[in-house]
């Protein structure tokens, strides 16, 4: 109870975030093995007490939900054709599809925690994982991720969504952010690709001209883009946004210095509204040409080739800025995105045969394909395999993903620098980070006070959950 009281003390703290779904039914079979159903036989219709966990079971039956944020076109539809061809093998099953974004999502699943309007299986972030663990909301996936198999999985990205050494999670896909550029722009002024925040700073200054901007810096309060960009700065110098103790650390001199680089950066190379950018709109100005400069992962080429087709051929990404050149490499950001089964679910036998269904080799191809290069293999044996390295946008962008899987290795989850903790969650779903520096952008506070703010703030949040 004390846990769940936490969760909804949080959500009246949580910033306001844009509401919007999208729902879609399918279904589909399978004759997987569960020992926590009691399995109904279909001649008699009379359930079965005490079933063993070593007989085979009967077939689906059941209706369950499946939150995800997968907006996009290519993968919301590989997913419904997934869930479709799933009921057809299993006519009893009936899966409904529902869509949100992903600060949506976390304002859904939070209000709907207290009165058991969850989903039977949903996405989630890596974040939103480690607080659905602490409020007990999830059942183990060990069994699933054993019948997969384990040993396809990489270790750090399970740990991300275990507790007590069980298993609540697991990775569908992985990627990485990293420093994305127009070559055209950078070659026609004579400029190298920046391997340091001081040189980026001075291309993307030079690069503002003729409509273009040199680097956007996104700090709208409905997403978590802020913290993301502080985030990359503050790793670069071997830091975090978290002390030891898991509490925030915004005042460091590390930090400040982050702070003050990227107002300076707002001020002479970004868009006035990108103030209030999230995500998207920060995504949609390098899709649409109109920065040199951006910070994202492989989901840039798909965004680009969709909106600039005639840019395609002139962009390219490169490890994020160091502080100074012979620092050593490092990762800021690691997203591997999690797959959870709900404990109110009545049915996790059915989530768990679907989702093992994603990862047969010909579905899990066909679904990396539909943003390829945005979306890296969370498992062994697909990468080296024909099929994925015949992808024409894998081929041609062979350079930028080697460049993101190396990141994906040496990166974490934002603030899981200590390991996966809720505080690391609520670090970037709080907006405290954002709104902190709308109070420096807009109202011209003290950069050295407004951190201060925040950080006791952010320690305050904290507090709730401790």
């Amino acid at each position: 109870m004390k846990k769940l009281l936490s969760i909804m003390l949080i959500l009246v703290m949580t910033v306001s975030l844009f509401a919007g779904c999208k729902s879609e039914t399918s279904t589909k079979e399978d004759n997987k093995t569960s020992a926590k159903d009691n399995k109904a036989e279909e001649e008699s219709k009379e359930p079965k007490a005490n079933e063993s966990e070593n007989k085979v079971a009967g077939e689906l039956e059941g209706e369950i939900t499946f939150w995800h944020s997968f907006t996009q076109g290519p993968r919301l539809e590989v997913i419904q054709a997934t869930a479709d061809k799933f009921m057809e093998e299993n006519p009893k099953v009936n899966i409904t599809i529902e869509t949100f974004s992903w600060g949506d999502f976390y304002t859904k699943w939070t209000t709907g925690l207290a009165s058991g309007n969850v989903p039977d299986m949903s996405t989630a972030l890596p974040g939103h994982a480690v607080e659905m663990m602490d409020a007990d909301a999830l059942v183990s996936v060990d069994d699933l991720i054993d019948d997969i198999g384990r040993d396809k999985f990489s270790e750090a990205a399970l740990s991300e969504g275990k507790k007590d050494g069980v298993c609540y999670s697991l990775p569908l896909y992985s990627h990485a952010q990293v420093m994305w550029y127009r070559k055209d722009l950078l070659e026609s002024a004579g400029l190298e690709v920046p391997t340091t925040w001081a040189e980026l700073a001075e291309a993307a200054k030079a690069l503002t001209k003729d409509g273009v901007y040199g680097c956007s810096f996104p700090c709208g309060s409905g997403d978590m883009m802020a913290t993301r960009f502080l985030n990359y700065y503050v790793r670069s110098g071997g830091g975090s946004l978290l002390k030891e103790g898991l509490k925030a650390d915004f005042t460091s001199d590390l930090a400040i210095d982050g702070i003050n680089f990227w107002v300076d950066i707002y001020k002479n190379c970004s868009p006035q509204d990108s103030v209030n950018y999230g995500v998207l709109d920060q995504a949609n100005l390098y899709y649409q040409g109109k920065t040199a400069f951006d910070f994202n992962s492989g989901f840039q080429i798909s965004g680009v080739k969709a909106n600039s087709p005639d840019l395609v051929d002139q962009i390219d990404c490169a490890p994020l800025p160091k502080i100074n050149a012979d620092d050593p490499d490092y990762g800021a950001e690691t997203s591997n995105i999690p797959m959870v089964v709900w404990a109110n679910s009545k049915h996790p036998e059915i989530c768990k045969a679907f989702i093992e269904k994603l990862y047969e080799p010909e579905t899990y191809t066909k679904f990396l394909a539909a943003t390829p290069v945005g979306m890296l293999p969370a498992i062994t044996g697909i990468s080296d395999t024909e099929t994925y390295q015949s992808n024409p946008t894998v081929q041609k962008f062979e350079n930028a993903e080697k460049v993101i899987e190396k990141a994906v290795t040496l990166g974490t989850a934002i603030g899981f620098e200590h390991g996966p903790s809720v505080q690391a969650g609520l670090l970037t779903s709080q907006g405290v980070l954002e709104e902190m520096f709308q109070k420096i952008i807009t109202n011209g506070e003290d950069v050295e006070k407004a951190a201060q703010e925040a950080e006791d703030k952010m320690n305050e949040i904290f507090s709730s959950v401790q």
